[in-house]
């Protein structure tokens, strides 16, 4: 099937906006501010201190910009000055990552598991602990059986992963050509060589390696069959767009009218004034009230304008239904994260309640994030997890973020 959808990359309320359009509807978005740090970057930080009662230890990247480790990390991590024991402290010199943006009142996250992520695959260092990475590269769980099958019998990964841990993405089922794959491959195990041979040689805070800009990355981790194009009206960033694509399959295009202004066209402003709304309408005339709270996200499923008729089961599933391909659509589009409570409009029939859940299932499942339904509580409510990775959109576009 064609991908109709489009990938705006442009400029507006002092934001750099990347989004993925499908229709009337905005599927993904990131709006980027200037940041000291972004997700991705590597950096050689100073352990600041250990806290054992939360299991984590605290990095400094420099000019006391504090980051979080895990401490179940700690055994993996590339310690510059590693004493005898092998036992992290403060003061050793540790080799992380940026895994997740500072939110609210918690500190950015950072990881010792080093990795590179292109297009179509990741690669990763053994970490001190792992004499190799295994025999085969990995695949994403999206991939079809058939898929991951062709990928591990490449021998060109098999080599790569005695040295690396290399995992296949689920953007790589659309190759029909491993070439592309392999070459992709093969650049970022180089970089992960070069970053380990100058490690040792560079004084802390270093920053050994900056990230693609957002909107690269934005491109990556977007599904190719999702868009037909990309669009910028932004010079500068369509010449990188054009280097960094190139022998790709992206169509790339710069959009230069001055009487319609790419936003105008594509009606952004009114599309993120909706995407910013706590209610969203429903085609059937039901609407969702969406509220993010410091606990958790409650999203409340509601009949509105919709007439039930005598048939008021089915049409209440016919509403849940659709509601719930709606919920999935803005949990990503509005980068919603963590516990999710869906107060769905209330079924008497069991089999009609599994319907709804098996749906919720499969609909999460598209979602390139890792998001699942957890169960439905005593008092009715469908409990939903999305994992973090950045502040909410509507954080983003905050004027203090």
């Amino acid at each position: 099937m064609t991908p109709t959808g489009k990938i705006l990359i442009l400029k507006l309320h002092n934001r750099l906006l990347c989004l993925l359009l499908n229709g009337t509807h905005i599927i993904s978005a990131h709006a980027q501010n200037e940041k000291a740090i972004s997700l991705g970057d590597i950096y050689i930080g100073k352990v600041q201190n250990i806290s054992r009662n939360i299991s984590a230890a605290f990095v400094d990247l420099g000019n006391k910009y504090l980051t979080f480790l895990p401490l179940a990390e700690a055994e993996a991590a590339f310690v510059l000055n590693r004493t005898p024991d092998g036992t992290l402290k403060p003061g050793d010199e540790v080799l992380v990552q940026i895994t997740k943006e500072p939110m609210k009142t918690k500190l950015a996250g950072v990881t010792t598991r080093i990795s590179l992520s292109g297009r179509y695959v990741v690669a990763g260092i053994c970490t001190p602990s792992q004499k190799s990475a295994g025999p085969l590269p990995d695949c994403s769980s999206k991939l079809n059986k058939k898929q991951q099958q062709r990928f591990r019998s490449l021998e060109a990964l098999q080599e790569l992963s005695q040295n690396y841990q290399i995992i296949v993405r689920t953007n790589a089922g659309t190759l029909t050509e491993e070439g592309p794959l392999l070459e992709e491959a093969r650049q970022l195990t180089e970089k992960l060589t070069h970053l380990l041979a100058i490690a040792d040689k560079r004084t802390c805070y270093s920053c050994l390696y900056r990230s693609n800009p957002d909107y690269i990355t934005f491109i990556q981790n977007t599904y190719r069959t999702e868009y037909e194009e990309v669009i910028t009206d932004l010079p500068d960033i369509y010449k990188i767009l054009q280097e960094s694509f190139q022998g790709t399959d992206i169509p790339i295009r710069f959009y230069e009218d001055s009487l319609l202004p790419l936003h105008k066209l594509y009606s952004v402003e009114t599309r993120i004034k909706e995407l910013l709304d706590s209610k969203v309408w429903l085609k059937s005339g039901g609407y969702l009230v969406i509220e993010p709270t410091e606990a958790l996200i409650s999203i409340d499923v509601n009949t509105g304008k919709c007439e039930t008729g005598k048939n008021a089961e089915e049409t209440f599933l016919k509403i849940n239904l659709e509601a719930a391909e709606m919920i999935a659509l803005q949990l990503r589009a509005r980068n919603l994260s963590g516990i999710i409570l869906v107060d769905f409009i209330n079924m008497k029939r069991k089999e009609h309640e599994q319907q709804l859940i098996e749906s919720m299932r499969k609909l999460l499942k598209q979602d390139p994030v890792t998001a699942n339904v957890v169960d439905m509580t005593a008092l009715g409510l469908m409990e939903l997890t999305r994992k973090k990775t950045a502040p909410s959109f509507a954080r983003q576009m905050r004027k203090d973020s």
